[in-house]
């Protein structure tokens, strides 16, 4: 079973259309959702959480239609966006006891437990929280109800680097066991690239690529080279390019690029910055 599986979405705006997406997420893994400001990540989000309604497609969420059985689906989904909507004058302990009412698995212990390892304050109203401290109980509540698949929308924005370490080892924990699943969108992609499996890359509203992160890795690699050498590769071989006096850089396929040139290894954000620029020339 897959925890997500998505077919022919549509979702149209003025000025933007999500257009026919398709994406799984496999069971027991870790999605990172990537592209830019206004690419279709957050729709999307919203989508499978019926919290806009699709023109067309359909979205399955663990096997169920996600528009059927909203409330089971809802105990078993953590989410985070953007912003975390808490009521202002609320503290994290009044939280708890809220949570309490909302989720029949919450679990007030292991919600204790988060609350210590982020450093989240229990008496603190919340419109006195950081920006990083409210994405910091907002994901303590998320994890704290026993779901089986987390939606993150922008979740460690906001945090710093010590912070969004421990969140990281956080969704790794959360995914040992293999019946949970992950889904992810964040602006910072080292975060990604260190916590995925699969990378699924939007660029208005359409899908460029969706692949095993270890696959692309291996698939693709940093030509340096002079221009002239760059003109002798295939254009299919080439997904991204930048040119000057200087010489060439470019991200190519490895099967295509002759043995001996000067490749080195790729991460997924250069990937994604070479494709998107290659798309706007």
């Amino acid at each position: 079973m897959n925890a997500i599986e998505i077919t022919n979405l549509t979702k149209i705006y003025p000025g933007f259309q999500l257009d026919h997406l398709n994406l799984t997420l496999p069971q027991g893994c870790i999605m990172g959702l990537i592209g830019e400001n206004g690419a279709g990540k957050t729709t999307t989000i919203k989508l499978i959480l019926d919290m806009i309604h699709k023109d067309s497609g359909t979205i399955q969420v663990m096997g169920k239609d996600n528009l059927e059985n909203t409330r089971l689906l809802k105990e078993d989904i953590g989410v985070v966006l953007d912003e975390a909507g808490f009521p202002e004058c609320l503290n994290a302990r009044q939280v708890n006891k809220i949570m309490k009412n909302t989720y029949r698995n919450w679990d007030a212990g292991v919600y204790e437990n988060y609350m210590k390892k982020l450093s989240i304050p229990s008496e603190k109203p919340f419109k006195d929280f950081s920006r990083g401290m409210k994405m910091k109980l907002a994901i303590a509540v998320a994890m704290s109800h026993h779901p089986k698949l987390l939606i993150l929308d922008e979740a460690t924005g906001g945090l710093d680097p010590v912070a969004r370490s421990e969140v990281i080892d956080m969704f790794n924990e959360f995914t040992r066991d293999e019946n949970h699943s992950v889904l992810m969108s964040s602006h910072i992609v080292s975060d990604l690239e260190k916590i995925c499996d699969y990378i699924a890359f939007l660029h208005k509203g359409k899908l460029l690529l969706c692949e095993e992160k270890d696959v692309l890795m291996e698939e693709y690699g940093v030509l340096h080279c002079s221009c002239a050498q760059l003109q002798e590769l295939a254009p299919s071989a080439i997904k991204g390019k930048r040119e000057s006096a200087y010489g060439a850089e470019a991200i190519v396929r490895r099967d295509a690029v002759p043995s001996g040139w000067n490749l080195s290894p790729v991460n997924i954000e250069d990937l994604f910055v070479f494709m998107i620029k290659e798309l706007l020339v």
